[in-house]
């Protein structure tokens, strides 16, 4: 019976491969991807600090927006991140 759903003895194992491989990269992006989210936040915490003007097409982007930006970028990287350890 075993033989039966088994089609080859190569089939299993290239099966397993795949699924190993879709894993592996579940498991590199989630912290590249916190990794980016707590660079953009530290990005924004600095324009903060250091007072920096962002004008976008002519409108001057006030630096709540930036702090607003940190909190949610913060809170996805570290979530993300937690998330990762388990």
């Amino acid at each position: 019976m075993r033989s039966a759903l088994l089609a080859s003895k190569n089939e299993p194992l290239s099966l397993l491969r795949g699924t190993m491989e879709i894993a592996d990269m579940k498991h590199v992006a989630s912290p590249v991807t916190a990794i980016v989210l707590g660079l953009i936040a530290l990005a924004q915490l600095l324009r903060v600090i250091f007072q920096l003007e962002v004008t976008v097409q002519g409108f001057d982007v006030t630096r709540w927006v930036s702090g607003l930006a940190f909190v949610v970028f913060g809170f996805l990287a570290s979530w993300l991140w937690i998330e990762r350890q388990r």
